[in-house]
């Protein structure tokens, strides 16, 4: 599912997702716009270990999960979350 890049961002911007995202194609169920540095972060919803983070572009998590989209207007400083793939997104600032 994807369609018209949705964020303000440009689509090389630096985001911090995990493995189990990308390798084992795991939902997002968590994401965060970072106020301090205004970073995104696309998790599985699972407690990380450092060693289990990546770095990839934001096209990168829109191609791979395009209801992404749907908090592509999320403030810095919020995150939202999910319960699985076909819920809705609960945002609330961090």
């Amino acid at each position: 599912m994807s369609g018209r890049f949705p964020f303000k961002d440009e689509k090389n911007t630096a985001t911090i997702t995990c493995c189990h995202v990308i390798r084992d194609h795991q939902a997002i169920l968590y994401a965060s716009h970072d106020e301090d540095d205004g970073m995104w972060q696309f998790l599985c919803g699972k407690t990380h270990e450092t060693s289990e983070a990546m770095i990839v572009s934001l096209d990168a998590i829109f191609t791979l999960d395009g209801s992404v989209a749907d908090i592509a207007e999320l403030p810095l400083g919020y995150e939202a979350e999910r319960k699985d793939r076909n819920s809705k997104w609960v945002t609330r600032k961090k």
